[in-house]
């Protein structure tokens, strides 16, 4: 009998120690997706350094708090459970997450 599962995990269990950056982890890559556990705790982007992927991004706040900049000088707020689908090439960086709380993302990149 074949096995239904080839890859088990939880999101929530396995976290790495809070550190001076971020943690990020491939969960899953193939055929053009890439899935990725992104662990900050306090973290954000350098002062003027801007995300501007090749791919489209969904991201869902799993645990913590955090705030996303835009380009056109906008925030968005996020918290567990909030979801944000961001366009391929559109410039965006973390403003903010929680130094008090583990932040934990789940993204998830495609063409």
């Amino acid at each position: 009998m074949k096995e239904a599962v080839s890859q088990l995990g939880n999101l929530l269990a396995h976290l790495p120690p809070r550190g001076d950056s971020e943690v990020i982890e491939t969960l899953l890559q193939q055929q053009g997706i890439t899935v990725e556990r992104i662990v900050s705790t306090g973290q954000c982007s350098e002062e003027g350094f801007w995300y501007e992927q090749e791919r489209n991004e969904w991201v869902l706040l799993v645990q913590g708090s955090a705030r996303l900049a835009w380009e056109d000088g906008s925030e968005t707020a996020l918290q567990a459970g909030d979801y944000v689908f961001i366009p391929a090439l559109k410039r965006h960086r973390v403003a903010w997450t929680d130094p008090q709380a583990t932040t934990i993302w789940l993204a998830i990149f495609f063409v």
